[in-house]
């Protein structure tokens, strides 16, 4: 716990003083006084909008026509409600009733921001204390938290795994035959189920053995709580019921272990008939969960950890009549639960206010009036990602690629992709959604400054994959990337272009002043080139280059020189000298490299276009002049490199957020068709399942930073960027094809 007490100084003012003591982590705010319930915020500058010349959207109408509809047991297509901060995701059943079901596909699970777990530890094993390999850098030894051949010792293994984001608890449906067996999947027919995005509620419905169940599920906005309402004349037969199982933690993908009930511990305490609290210990994790229920029902604990709630007899109950209605209400916070909970009605209408709310302000894109016939696709694909972005990256710290719904990468988010995740909400004017992850760079940058300390630079160096503690994993690859360094720098540039003021200036000055300083550290001086140069060791976007080798990718490059520059413009706006070191490596820092007229991936792979070795991964040197506007770039050697990209690229083998990099890069080159087409190619890693998530792989089946670079690159098209040619939509293709109405989108730098 002692490494999160700077997280909770800087988060200090929203967490409860039970939050604070609690090892589960934290439940954070930045600065910006916002939290759940994602409020507009009027900036200085005007959003963009050209709706006006069809009158305003319909945005009820806009939203409506994508709702997501299952009419049958779908493993591939779980669906999710949350807040930002916490999340639930179902089954068909509308609950967690048939979560076993899910174990290959994508694991149910009930996750939030705050709660962590780690095995115990023994061996006292942290990162502070692991064998750094050195690699030679410039005439030195600098050590790195690498893993050799990809060996993974125990020691490894702990450090990677935890601590990692802990599974509440399940909430599910207890279903009886009428022959007095559980239920199967094969026993009920009939479902239905939507995901009404305007109201933020889940609604299923099915037949068990002919007859209705029917079950609403929303969460609170401002609560990590879930509110659930089932409608069934069964309820009254004792063959439908509700049950909350508490797991175990791991550190795997499927974020519950329900072998280990001997390992955790479970204390109820009853608060009259239709109340009750869960105080929950895992090691040295606690946290609590507490739950409020129907008057005419009771709960019972049926084994360690599983608890049913079930409509009582009216002889149990005689005063409260029996019907055919039960509702369930459940919390999870890492502090003690002692205010009353809302009711599922109170729930609901909050859920509604909110999600109104949501949809109505922020930016909005109705392509309906296209004749393009993907237009329908795009709309839904940028819909539904603006509904799961908000319910998973929109929290208190950086999300991880599969969100709140299960772990990827043992649980660890990945620094490199928090761009990807919600850099986003700024173009659609949801701003403060961003803004609630910044103050974890500050939060963590004591121990980003100890990196850089210990490997001889100065300023601070980000880690990669982590956690809320900031501590680095292991990794052959993770502890050698810096595409992620410059990010900090463009999140802040996103709010002061929004805001305008001061008083974001001074907020983030001490990140962007850290950030900027590390970066003139790493580049170091080639007196052979008489430049400035990156790496090695690096290991650059496109992970396929040795990093014991690697120097100089174009990307990288690029993003050096922008963020030192739009550091040293932050400073002056505060009435600052330049800083002279950071100057100089601005005046003195490598050109992107070229041949071939062509931009090499990186200078160190020269023959990146003679030989078809390099044409997978990540095609990351689009993001010179697609993610940045490209500084130092020149047009026509990018266009050159963007048509060999298109033309010989290995695309199944790129990622779900390769596919609008790639987009945006055609965009400001002035190739609308290609943008459109590179958002909407056919290949494994760019579709788009029912339920709204860009799947990528068994294994990886949701994959946020898809739907985040979506959703950027979109608004980017839409509205435009710095320097865009002065027509509506320049990113979309004016063909008479498309046809782009929008409203409250910002133009991207």
């Amino acid at each position: 716990m002692k490494t999160l007490a700077p997280l909770i100084r800087v988060f200090g003012n929203r967490l409860s003083h039970a939050a604070a003591r609690s090892p589960v982590c934290i439940r954070g705010l930045v600065a910006t006084g916002c939290f759940l319930g994602f409020p507009s915020v009027t900036h200085p500058v005007a959003a963009a909008s050209t709706a006006r010349d069809g009158g305003p959207i319909d945005r009820q109408a806009l939203v409506t026509r994508h709702n997501p509809i299952l009419r049958g047991f779908d493993p591939e297509n779980p669906l999710s409600v949350g807040n930002g901060e916490f999340a639930f995701t179902a089954d068909a059943t509308g609950l967690q009733t048939f979560a076993e079901a899910f174990t290959n596909t994508t694991p149910l699970g009930t996750l939030s921001h705050w709660g962590w777990h780690s095995f115990p530890n023994p061996e006292g094993w942290s990162i502070e204390r692991f064998h750094f390999n050195e690699f030679y850098s410039h005439g030195r030894k600098v050590g790195y938290a690498d893993v050799p051949h990809n060996q993974r010792t125990p020691e490894i293994n702990w450090l990677r795994g935890n601590p990692h984001r802990l599974h509440l608890g399940r909430i599910g449906l207890v279903l009886t035959k009428a022959d007095g067996r559980a239920a199967r999947t094969n026993d009920l027919s009939n479902f239905e189920q939507t995901l009404d995005l305007w109201n933020g509620a889940l609604l299923s419905r099915f037949q068990l053995e002919g007859r209705l169940v029917e079950v609403q599920t929303v969460c609170h906005p401002e609560q990590d709580l879930l509110a659930v309402r089932v409608l069934s004349p069964l309820l009254k037969e004792d063959r439908v019921a509700i049950k909350l199982h508490f797991p175990y933690g791991t550190g795997a993908t499927v974020t519950a272990d329900w072998s280990k009930p001997e390992a955790h511990t479970t204390k109820l305490s009853r608060l009259g008939l239709n109340r009750a609290t869960f105080n929950r210990q895992l090691d040295d994790t606690t946290y609590y969960a507490a739950a409020v229920w129907s008057s005419n029902a009771i709960l019972s604990e049926v084994a360690r950890h599983e608890y049913r709630v079930a409509l009582a007899e009216p002889k149990e109950i005689p005063a409260v009549p029996s019907n055919d209605a039960l509702e369930f209400v459940c919390a999870f916070s890492p502090g003690a639960l002692t205010g009353v909970l809302p009711t599922f009605e109170q729930t609901r209408a909050a859920a509604s206010e909110h999600w109104n709310h949501f949809w109505r302000t922020g930016g909005a894109m109705d392509l309906s009036a296209s004749l393009d016939p993907r237009w329908r696709e795009l709309e839904r694909r940028i819909v539904l990602s603006q509904y799961l972005t908000a319910i998973q990256c929109a929290g208190s710290l950086p999300p991880q690629e599969t969100g709140l719904t299960y772990n990827s990468w043992e649980g660890k988010f990945h620094l490199e992709m928090h761009w990807w995740h919600a850099a986003h909400f700024a173009l659609w004017d949801r701003l403060p959604m961003l803004e609630r992850s910044l103050g974890y760079y500050q939060a963590i940058l004591p121990r980003a400054q100890g990196t850089a300390k210990r490997q001889g630079y100065t300023g601070a160096r980000w880690p990669k994959m982590t956690c809320p503690s900031g501590a680095e994993s292991p990794s052959p690859v993770g502890p050698f990337l810096i595409w992620q360094q410059p990010h900090p720098i463009f999140y802040a540039e996103l709010c002061y272009r929004a805001r305008t003021d001061r008083v974001t200036l001074e907020k983030f000055q001490d990140v962007v002043s850290q950030t900027a300083e590390f970066m003139s550290s790493y580049a170091a001086w080639d007196e052979a080139g008489q430049r400035y140069v990156l790496g090695p060791p690096l290991q650059c976007a496109q992970e396929i280059f040795p990093k014991d080798r690697t120097i100089n990718p174009t990307f990288e490059l690029t993003y050096w020189r922008w963020g030192l520059e739009t550091a040293q413009q932050w400073r002056q706006r505060l009435g600052l000298p330049r800083v002279v070191k950071w100057d100089q490596v601005l005046r003195g820092l490598a050109r992107p490299p070229v041949a071939d007229d062509k931009y090499l991936f990186a200078e160190t792979a020269p023959d990146t276009y003679s030989q078809k070795k390099w044409n997978h991964d990540h095609p990351s040197v689009t993001a010179a002049l697609g993610l940045l506007p490209g500084p130092g770039i020149e047009p026509e050697p990018m266009r050159r490199t963007l048509h060999w990209i298109t033309d010989n690229w290995n695309w199944p083998e790129m990622w779900g957020w390769d596919y609008p990099m790639v987009a945006m890069c055609a965009a400001r080159l002035g190739e609308p068709e290609r943008a459109v087409d590179a958002l909407l190619l056919d290949t494994p890693k760019n579709r788009y399942r029912l339920n709204g998530h860009n799947y990528q792989r068994p294994g990886l089946t949701i994959y946020l930073p898809g739907n985040g670079g979506l959703l950027y690159a979109a608004a980017m098209m839409a509205a435009g960027w710095e320097g865009a040619p002065n027509r509506p939509t320049p990113g979309f293709p004016d063909n008479g094809r498309w046809t782009v109405r929008y409203e409250g989108l910002r133009k991207a730098p």
